[in-house]
């Protein structure tokens, strides 16, 4: 459920950066009291502050309609936190850069950085097939589970249908069905065999390398076969492989696997969902709480802007992976038939997207949206500057996301 949206959103929930002009940013600007940059001391109108290109895109997010925004930026200077808008609806409460937020596909990342731990440790290999670690699993037209690798599912080259994308599945959460089904509790099989009920997309047996020619395609089903692999593989579940591998290790103490547990942590701020309807009138609803068993290992993390960026930094800067997989990691395909916005010249890796900004401006990282939650994560190939951010409402124009990483990375 990390691309649960209206229809007309539902293929940029892969939340990919697009390319607006950084220099129109501080035109951007929202209302004055909702200009707050909390990590910095400057007033907040001096044009040449840190990160002030940054802020005036948080405030242009708000002044389009979002609930409210935070984020954090790291690089050489230190921490930057901005912030902007509230809350909730009636804008009494400003949000706060400690909060926590479902980081729906932001999740990604996480998971194929456990498989790629549990291969370096001799565990598994990337080109076992699905068949090998979950026999029977796959099953359907033009499946073929023995050619379908573990590769092949981190970086969606395997052909498998995304189950976002089955119309009745997506029914079961529109408007007044969410509250019907909020607190439905789904087994990863059950998610895996809506996708099955339509054919394979296409063969995986070429593209999944760098340089060879093929096909991708994003789906939440191999991230949601990826977490049963880590299953099968360590014999536990993938709450204790996420917190064994990771969120000790790196002092995450504001990230959680919620597994069956509906709520939020607090603080956070509420979570403000369209629910797939559209337009000026369309009705705006607390989904806040809800079963993240809809989206298993695919997008259930809750997680904070700070501790994301921690596990980023940790991550492109070699310090997690051993040479071979963190080569592997970033081994990116070309992405084609792109459900999301990027451009013509991003690529994918192992749970990690490389996104073409401007010239000679490229990051790395992920974004989700699973209702009610909106996230970027974005950093450069050392690790040293990385910026997360999250809005606390899943419509409005994306652009202005994408506005804010653009501002960060290439406006200096």
């Amino acid at each position: 459920m990390t691309r649960l949206l209206p229809a007309r959103r539902a293929a940029v929930v892969l939340t990919a950066v697009g390319a607006l002009a950084a220099t129109a940013l501080p035109a951007l600007a929202g209302p004055p009291d909702a200009r707050q940059a909390p990590g910095t001391s400057e007033a907040p109108d001096r044009p040449r502050r840190p990160h002030a290109a940054t802020q005036a895109a948080l405030d242009a997010i708000v002044a389009d309609g979002t609930p409210g925004v935070i984020a954090q930026a790291r690089d050489h200077r230190g921490s930057w936190h901005g912030r902007a808008g509230s809350r909730d609806l009636a804008g009494g409460h400003p949000r706060g850069t400690d909060e926590k937020f479902r980081v729906a596909s932001i999740t990604k990342p996480f998971t194929a950085t456990v498989l790629l731990m549990l291969e370096a440790r001799g565990e598994l290999s990337l080109d076992d097939s699905v068949e090998e670690w979950l026999p029977g699993i796959v099953r359907g037209e033009g499946y073929h589970p023995e050619d379908i690798t573990v590769r092949h599912l981190l970086n969606h080259t395997s052909g498998i249908f995304d189950y976002n994308m089955d119309e009745g599945f997506r029914a079961l959460y529109a408007g007044a069905e969410f509250d019907r089904n909020r607190y439905r509790e789904w087994r990863p099989r059950e998610l895996v065999d809506i996708a099955l009920a339509h054919p394979a997309n296409f063969q995986p047996r070429e593209g999944s390398r760098p340089g060879e020619p093929g096909r991708w395609d994003y789906s939440d089903t191999n991230y949601v076969l990826a977490g049963m692999v880590v299953e099968r593989v360590t014999g536990g579940t993938y709450r204790e492989a996420v917190e064994r591998l990771l969120i000790r290790p790196l002092g995450l103490r504001g990230t959680s696997v919620p597994g069956t547990s509906p709520r939020v942590p607090r603080p956070h701020a509420t979570h403000w969902s369209t629910l797939f309807e559209d337009g000026p009138d369309a009705k705006v609803y607390d989904v806040t709480e809800f079963s993240p068993t809809v989206a298993f290992s695919a997008g259930q993390l809750i997680s904070t802007v700070d501790d994301v960026n921690t596990f980023l930094s940790a991550l492109l800067g070699g310090e997690l992976l051993p040479p071979a997989q963190q080569r592997a990691l970033l081994a990116a395909v070309d992405v084609d038939g792109d459900k999301g916005h990027g451009g013509p010249e991003d690529t994918y890796g192992l749970g990690i997207r490389h996104f073409k900004l401007g010239d000679g401006c490229r990051v790395w990282g992920h974004g989700g949206m699973i209702p009610g939650s909106a996230s970027r994560t974005t950093g450069t190939r050392d690790g040293r500057h990385v910026l997360t951010v999250n809005r606390n409402g899943d419509w409005g124009d994306q652009e202005l996301e994408d506005a804010a990483v653009e501002a960060e990375f290439c406006a200096r």
